[in-house]
């Protein structure tokens, strides 16, 4: 159980960071002052948040948002940016398939978390899993976040993530590495042969639709999917 001085401490961390993330940059003593903290204190963590990056000085020895911030601050405006647009693009993979489609993001350690999702057309169709973690252990988008695809860029899988379904994946990369993974879910009998490479092909563009949306740089790919065993 995490004492109550700790409990402090990670508070008066995050004011100051609060407040230095708020300007261009802050002196110490603008520092103390807006956290209503002694200068000593006040120093004492920001030296804290300096040694793990997460604040830096500038020439004049005021403080500034370090590379840790700036980091999560690009993963949380990428993450933002992946929601809004994978939206329309869920719909066109529906449009394209009949199948569900999701989104997943990665989760807590062997995680990933479907964040959005589009809800197939045929009569028989997979469920909702907005907001459902799962593990990584066995299933097609654990391949896609570990980039195990080739250069066709999507990966399939059967049976592995619930019985008699089919997995459709291809990762969303954005910089170097990878965001989000783009999938479909359907049942085995209907996605197989011509349709399950059909399927590919179309989760293949559309992440690529998302990557370019996003800023990346144009990819090539070959009419090849990878295949997990069952």
């Amino acid at each position: 159980m995490e004492s109550p001085t700790s409990t402090r401490a990670v508070d008066r961390a995050m004011a100051l960071l609060s407040e230095v993330c708020s300007e261009p940059s802050l002196t110490l003593s603008e520092c103390a002052r807006r956290t209503q903290l002694p200068a000593s204190t006040a120093l004492r963590l920001l030296r804290t948040l300096e040694g793990s990056g997460f604040v830096t000085r500038d020439v004049r020895g005021s403080f500034e948002a370090g590379p840790r911030m700036v980091q999560i601050g690009t993963r949380a405006l990428s993450v933002h940016r992946i929601l809004e647009i994978a939206r329309p693009a869920l719909a066109t993979v529906v449009d394209r398939t009949g199948e569900s489609a999701y989104l997943a993001l990665p989760g807590p350690g062997r995680t990933a978390v479907y964040a959005a999702a589009h809800e197939g057309t045929w009569p028989i169709r997979h469920s909702s899993w907005i907001g459902r973690e799962v593990g990584l252990d066995a299933a097609a988008v654990r391949a896609a976040l570990d980039g195990q695809t080739d250069a066709c860029g999507y990966v399939t899988s059967q049976g592995r993530l619930e019985p008699d379904i089919t997995a459709v994946a291809a990762a969303v990369r954005f910089r170097d590495r990878i965001l989000a993974v783009v999938t479909v879910l359907g049942p085995t009998y209907r996605l197989t042969g011509t349709a399950l490479t059909d399927c590919g092909a179309v989760m293949a563009d559309v992440a690529h639709d998302l990557e370019q949306q996003l800023g990346n740089p144009s990819t090539m790919r070959t009419p090849h999917g990878v295949r997990l065993n069952s």
